[in-house]
């Protein structure tokens, strides 16, 4: 079981790791096509068993309580992405000569003859907002097309559905890239690389890797961020198709074979005749929803990469017109007395809050959660002359503080201790006491939430209830 297609899976051992969001339809997938399904599991809850009965009526076998022993027999494993690489199961999948693929790797290996190919983006940050902004794109174009991967939507039911599509926009993680060794899209975009998850890769280093293989056997092109040098590097190592091309977009003037921006036009010097001379307007900043500059820098990375699957400018005009991001991604809640009241919980880590800081000039920020092992001396320096004060929640909120102290000495610490869900109303209370009017109240937390809340989007409503509590008073 290498790496070509396995067209028999009639009687197969095969061993899926975790429940879940992946594995569930994984272990459905593979028992439809006459795979001896076996489960393992860490956890034995009441949802896990709700889980293991469902499959359990299709025939797969289920072990709760157990995930590190390699279930004898096994020819195959496939994973659920965060399952880490050190785990003693997979160990003994090596000890033993067993492959291991990811649910992206299955995905990839059942597609069709006729498959619609990917256009793939990772990256620390960015990645949902790009590859919606490029379905969007797509769809303007006409394709058949639809934003699938680690957004939430199955590859397994892409690649398996009913419909057929020209193409899609597939948003991976560098966890499921660890996992997809065959892996080959038509382009792919690297955004940008901060240290994240370092606690799963083990290092800057290999999370950085693990984030390089999208670019593997590229076809047409490996798109990279012109002020991320990271990137770039990881294009150079990268072995590609002949032909294959490295396109570059930045938010200044863009050279020959670069995406960027001139006197507020996004403009195509790449995917052009003569691109030494020549170059072709593709949509103006003011269609950029929102067009802070991490912004601008996401639409440019899905316009190259919707330019080398042939898409014309008017569609990237017109998907970036049609466009509205996620909510907690820069959404602005309300203005309340000539405040603006902006909800980035998506900002979970500092290279987004830096991104987020620096698109408002006089800022009261809110910040804290769960640190994730992350500092703040760098994010704090960078932003010190925005802030106009800070509200500081969460478990480590401590760590922000003290580089507020070192950077920023002059501007107001709200330390609020407490870490209840109630919290966030006091927040905001805190940081409408510190604003002027013309400032923007930011909560970008640069920490997770699940000290305080179920994930980013139940901290970014408590948000934006206590902003609308503000207006009604």
């Amino acid at each position: 079981m290498g790496s070509g297609q396995v067209t028999d899976w009639q009687g197969k051992n095969v061993t899926v790791a975790g429940l879940g969001v992946s594995g569930v339809p994984a272990a459905k997938v593979l028992a439809g096509l006459g795979a001896r399904v076996t489960v393992v599991n860490d956890g034995d809850d009441e949802r896990a068993r709700a889980q293991a009965a469902e499959l359990q009526a299709l025939g797969v076998t289920v072990r709760l309580g157990d995930g590190d022993t390699l279930p004898e027999g096994a020819e195959l494993v496939v994973t659920a992405p965060g399952w880490k690489p050190d785990k003693p199961l997979f160990l003994a999948a090596e000890r033993a000569g067993v492959p291991v693929w990811g649910d992206v790797e299955l995905a990839w290996r059942l597609r069709g003859p006729d498959a619609a190919p990917w256009l793939a983006v990772t990256g620390t940050n960015g990645k949902t907002t790009t590859v919606q902004m490029l379905a969007a794109i797509l769809k303007a174009a006409g394709l058949r097309t639809a934003a699938v991967g680690n957004i939430g939507v199955s590859l397994l039911d892409a690649v398996l559905g009913e419909e057929k599509y020209d193409v899609l926009a597939v948003e991976l993680s560098s966890y499921q890239l660890h996992w997809a060794p065959s892996l080959r899209a038509h382009s792919a975009a690297v955004l940008n690389l901060a240290p994240d998850h370092l606690d799963w890769h083990g290092s800057m280093a290999a999370y950085a890797a693990d984030k390089g293989r999208i670019y593997e056997g590229n076809r047409v092109a490996c798109v990279y961020n012109a002020a991320d040098k990271a990137t770039e590097d990881l294009v150079r190592a990268a072995d590609v198709e002949e032909g294959c091309r490295a396109v570059g977009f930045t938010l200044g003037t863009p050279g020959p074979s670069q995406l960027g921006v001139v006197e507020g036009i996004l403009v195509d010097r790449a995917f052009v005749a003569d691109r030494q001379k020549n170059a072709q307007e593709l949509a103006e900043v003011s269609d950029v929803n929102p067009p802070a500059p991490h912004n601008i820098a996401n639409a440019l990375a899905a316009a190259a990469l919707a330019r080398a699957f042939g898409v014309p400018a008017a569609a990237v005009r017109d998907g970036l017109r049609s466009f509205t991001p996620d909510a907690h991604r820069i959404a602005h809640v309300a203005d309340v007395d000539g405040v603006a009241y902006v909800d980035d919980s998506k900002a979970t880590n500092t290279h987004a809050t830096e991104a987020s800081l620096a698109s408002y000039e006089s800022i009261v920020w809110i910040a804290g959660g769960l640190a994730k092992g992350a500092t703040f001396d760098e994010l704090v320096a960078g932003a010190a002359k925005r802030l106009r004060g800070a509200v500081l929640i969460g478990a480590d909120r401590a760590l922000i503080r003290d580089a507020l102290a070192r950077h920023a000495p002059e501007v107001p610490v709200v330390d609020l201790d407490r870490t209840d869900t109630g919290a966030m109303l006091q927040a905001v209370q805190e940081a409408r006491r510190l604003a002027r009017s013309g400032d923007t109240v930011l909560l970008a937390p640069a920490c997770a939430s699940m000290d305080m809340f179920a994930n980013y989007n139940q901290r970014g409503d408590a948000f934006a209830e206590a902003v609308r509590e503000l207006g009604a008073r």
